[in-house]
């Protein structure tokens, strides 16, 4: 395994950890003996998987269900100071109902510390605010440091771009849970300021998030070529230093080998992805047009401010990859999302456009008298049912 210096915490991270997002019996808690020994035994021989690759960050949240508490079924029997664990509350009005909320984790993970703590899903002002004001869940995080309970603090986020920045440039926190991989790169601001500031920086989902790549479409494995597109994925991101770690949400031991065939390629990471990187770009163009392509996101108007709440941002990208790139599946996975996300992915689908007025929120854009159509191409071509977040269902 490789490992790099995780920011001012001076950890020494491996390039992918191991998230416990998608081994956990159920969503929800559940009493101990309600997991099935086969689903345990799974879950431990993941764990050890990780650990026999080097992989020694195990990462988890308060909000996976009974991840934590299988978790700490088997962390009692590993050596204490050879593994780096991470778990994650979420920011609330009340910080002592975060305070109780972290005992509660430390309970389940049977440690007496975490050695990284993140404030989880600071998606918004209002949620920033419940983390940073005074007396807050931040200041409540660094009384659990100052007693030994937390080594490291940090966030995860699925905020826009400026919100992420302006929490990295507080100055509060030392590492950073983002998205980043190749078909979303709008974070890459957000990795410079956490640079700036001497923070881990750490990579939410690349696989599932960036593509559903472990099916991904047969257009996308061609163009990904010589690599598979999750290799591809994992090699572009390892490709830039300021990336620290990528996570693995193994929901079986074999789900690590794919990613390990980075480990050999990070030497000649750019001879290997140029020619990938300029076929990408080229189809992209191909399909849809180059004047779109260079400024499709020119002027686009937040949710927030569109008729309806419409998450038009988003629902052009999604588009933009389902002609570009096939990825139709992924598309629908995340379109159908909108609406049932709350702050995790806001805004609503392109449905019943004909009831919005959308002249004044595209005033400044570039292709306002396309947009339209698209927004209603998209609906017709990934709409569908709709689709509640994992830790809905």
């Amino acid at each position: 395994m490789l490992y790099r210096r995780f920011g001012r915490t001076e950890l020494q991270m491996p390039i992918f950890s191991c998230g416990g997002m998608r081994y956990q019996y159920k969503w929800q808690d559940v009493s101990w003996h309600a997991v099935p020994a086969e689903n345990q035994n799974n879950v431990e021989a993941i764990i050890r998987r990780s650990l026999d690759l080097g992989i020694n960050h195990l990462e988890t949240a308060r909000g996976y269900g009974s991840s934590e508490m299988q978790l700490g079924e088997i962390l009692p029997k590993l050596p204490r100071d050879e593994i780096i664990v991470q778990t994650k509350v979420e920011p609330v009005a009340d910080p002592q109902e975060f305070r109780q909320t972290f005992h509660s984790s430390l309970g389940y993970l049977k440690l007496d510390y975490v050695d990284l703590l993140g404030l989880h899903g600071v998606n918004n002002a209002e949620l920033l605010d419940y983390s940073l004001k005074p007396g807050g869940c931040l200041a409540e995080a660094k009384k659990l440091q100052a007693e030994g309970k937390v080594r490291f603090i940090g966030f995860s986020t699925h905020a826009p771009t400026e919100l992420i920045i302006q929490a990295i440039e507080s100055g509060e926190f030392d590492y950073v849970n983002l998205h980043w991989y190749y078909i979303f790169q709008d974070n890459w601001p957000a990795i410079e300021a956490a640079n700036r500031q001497d923070m881990g920086v750490f990579i939410i989902s690349p696989s599932n998030k960036g593509g559903m790549l472990y099916q991904a479409p047969k257009k996308l494995v061609q163009l990904c070529k010589p690599l598979s597109p999750m290799v591809f994925n994992g090699l572009f991101c390892l490709s830039h230093p300021e990336v620290k770690t990528l996570s693995i949400g193994a929901s079986a031991p074999v789900d690590f080998d794919e990613h390990l065939q980075v480990l050999d390629l990070l030497d000649r990471a750019e001879e290997i992805l140029s020619p990938i990187l300029e076929r990408l770009e080229r189809e992209a163009i191909a399909c849809l047009g180059e004047e779109w392509y260079l400024t499709w996101q020119e002027g686009l108007p937040k949710p927030e401010e569109t008729p309806g709440n419409i998450n038009i941002p988003s629902i052009l990208w999604l588009r933009n990859l389902a002609l570009a790139y096939d990825l139709i599946e992924y598309g629908k996975m995340r379109y159908n999302l909108l609406g049932n996300a709350d702050h995790w992915f806001p805004g609503r689908k392109a449905k019943k456009l004909e009831r919005y007025d959308l002249t004044a929120c595209l005033q400044n854009s570039p292709h306002r008298d396309k947009i339209p159509a698209y927004l209603a191409e998209c609906d017709r071509l990934l709409g569908g049912k709709g689709i509640k977040r994992l830790s809905q269902q």
